[in-house]
C-alpha cells in the first residue's frame, strides 16, 4: 500500500493527493480531516468554511484558495462532515470577523454544521451560516431542496467578495 492510495480511506488518499499536487494553496489536517488554503488573501475580514460528502468531491475542494473557500471538511462518501471536521476547520481558518459557513440543504451538513456554529459561538467566535437550498431536480415536496448547484456560483461569490474584505 502507498502513502497516497490507502484502501481504507479513500476521502483521505483524494485529500493528500491535493495537497501533494498543490502545497502552495492546500494543507491537510488528517485528524480531524479538513483542508486549509495556505496563502488566503491579507485583506479577508471573514473565513469561508465549507463541506459536504466525500462523494460530491472536488466541489468544495476545488474552490480552496484565494477567490474561493478557506477551510474545507469533507466527510465520507456521501457523508456528512462531523461538527468534529467543522469546528477544526473553522477555528484553523479563523478571522477576526469571525466566520461564514456555506452550507448545502442536506440534514446532516445542516446538523453538523449547526453544532459547530453553536460551539463556536460559545466560545466567542462569530459565526454566521449560508444555507443554499437551490434544487430544480426536486418539486420541494421530499427530503428537500439540496443546494449542490448553486453552492459553487455562492462559494465564488462569497469568496471574492471576502478577498475585497
Amino acid at each position: 500500500m502507498s502513502y497516497f492510495l490507502s484502501e481504507q480511506d479513500p476521502v483521505l488518499a483524494a485529500a493528500r493527493g491535493l495537497a501533494a499536487a498543490h502545497p502552495d494553496i492546500v494543507d491537510v489536517s488528517e485528524e480531524p480531516l479538513y483542508l486549509l488554503a495556505t496563502d488566503p488573501s491579507p485583506y479577508r475580514m471573514v473565513a469561508l468554511v465549507s463541506g459536504g460528502g466525500g462523494g460530491h468531491d472536488p466541489l468544495h475542494t476545488g474552490l480552496l484558495g484565494r477567490g474561493g473557500i478557506d477551510a474545507v471538511c469533507p466527510g465520507q462518501i456521501y457523508a456528512s462532515p462531523h461538527n468534529r471536521q467543522i469546528l477544526a476547520a473553522s477555528r484553523s481558518a479563523l478571522r477576526a470577523g469571525g466566520v461564514l459557513h456555506i452550507v448545502k440543504n442536506y440534514t446532516g451538513d445542516v446538523i453538523n454544521f449547526g453544532i459547530a456554529a453553536e460551539r463556536l459561538r460559545a466560545d466567542g467566535v462569530p459565526v454566521e451560516t449560508v444555507l443554499v437550498d437551490d434544487d430544480v431536480a426536486t418539486d420541494g415536496t421530499c427530503a428537500g431542496r439540496r443546494g449542490t448547484a448553486a453552492t459553487v456560483v455562492v462559494e465564488k461569490l462569497l469568496g471574492a467578495a471576502a478577498d475585497r474584505g
